[in-house]
């Protein structure tokens, strides 16, 4: 019953839970767009080298890269950056629960996008997995956040309501696309393996996103620019944890149905707790510890009758 995507998205969610303790750290120091940029600055030539290794090493041929190989990684690379962006700019609304929330239904519209784009159909099972998974994850997301009926003012708290909810469904179905994208374009290929098609795939999507991020800062943002390259050595862990853990991401959408791969990835929500819980040992709240089981019983429900 061993499937090789499952270690590998359980790794790829843990290394995004580490990568993006890093981040917030880095964050501290340079703006969002810079430390997104660094993500993929010192990323992109970590992923390029995997895929010499997998060409050298491995015996492996490179695939003819195609039109739609090349549409997929731009579609996927901009989205990704499009979700980031709006799934921050949340942060500036007063009222941001509803808008996080929405934002977790990414599951679901990578589940809508795949039967659109790529014709896969999700089962009984992977649909019962999806509800449980997601009602566990918005227990967690209302953690700490205040009831939009606290907000002064009806018309106003309506109003910031719905902007949240827009943006997050929003932000959400560009995490979706982004998702599909990726497994379009690895499947687009003809060659000699998904493991290297998936290699390539966050070569070129990585490489595609540095320039489109570095043409914006050097626009915009230049000191920020120059900051991310002047002080390497915090942006560089970013990246070698970002294209290590984007990398297990890609080839587990490679190999296995975006949604089933996106419901797995929700343990980096149980990751985080259980290191919030075990090495900072902050107390936790029973919406919480309900929320977690709810996503492992989601996943075990995957696993079990998809």
């Amino acid at each position: 019953m061993f499937e090789l995507w499952v270690p590998i998205t359980l790794t790829a969610a843990f290394l995004q839970c580490l990568r993006t303790a890093l981040q917030k750290r880095l964050n501290a120091r340079l703006s969002t767009n810079a430390t997104t940029f660094a993500r993929y600055l010192y990323g992109f030539p970590l992923a390029f080298v995997y895929v010499g290794l997998l060409l050298a090493v491995a015996g492996l041929e490179l695939p003819a890269l195609n039109a739609t190989f090349a549409l997929y990684c731009l579609v996927g690379g901009v989205a990704q950056i499009l979700a980031t962006s709006l799934l921050i700019h949340l942060f500036a609304l007063r009222n941001f629960a509803v808008g996080t929330i929405y934002s977790k239904t990414e599951v679901v519209q990578t589940a809508l996008f795949g039967v659109v784009i790529l014709a896969e159909s999700v089962s009984f099972g992977g649909l019962l997995a999806i509800v449980v998974s997601m009602v566990g994850v918005i227990l967690l997301s209302l953690v700490g956040q205040p009831a939009a009926s606290q907000t002064a003012g009806g018309a106003r708290s309506r109003a910031w309501d719905y902007r949240a909810a827009v943006i997050g469904l929003l932000s959400g179905g560009c995490f979706a696309i982004a998702s599909v994208s990726v497994r379009a374009a690895a499947l687009s290929l003809e060659g000699d393996g998904i493991i290297l098609s998936a290699g390539l795939v966050l070569a070129c999507m990585n490489f595609l996103q540095t320039l489109l991020l570095g043409f914006y800062l050097g626009w915009r943002e230049r000191v920020q620019l120059l900051a991310v390259v002047a002080d390497w050595r915090a942006p560089a862990l970013v990246g070698i944890t970002s294209v290590l853990g984007s990398g297990c991401w890609f080839t587990a959408l490679a190999l296995q149905n975006a949604a089933y791969v996106r419901i797995l990835g929700q343990t980096e929500l149980v990751f985080t707790f259980l290191a919030s819980h075990l090495l900072f040992r902050e107390r936790s709240r029973p919406s919480e510890i309900a929320g977690v089981v709810l996503i492992v019983v989601g996943v075990v429900l995957l696993l079990w009758l998809r």
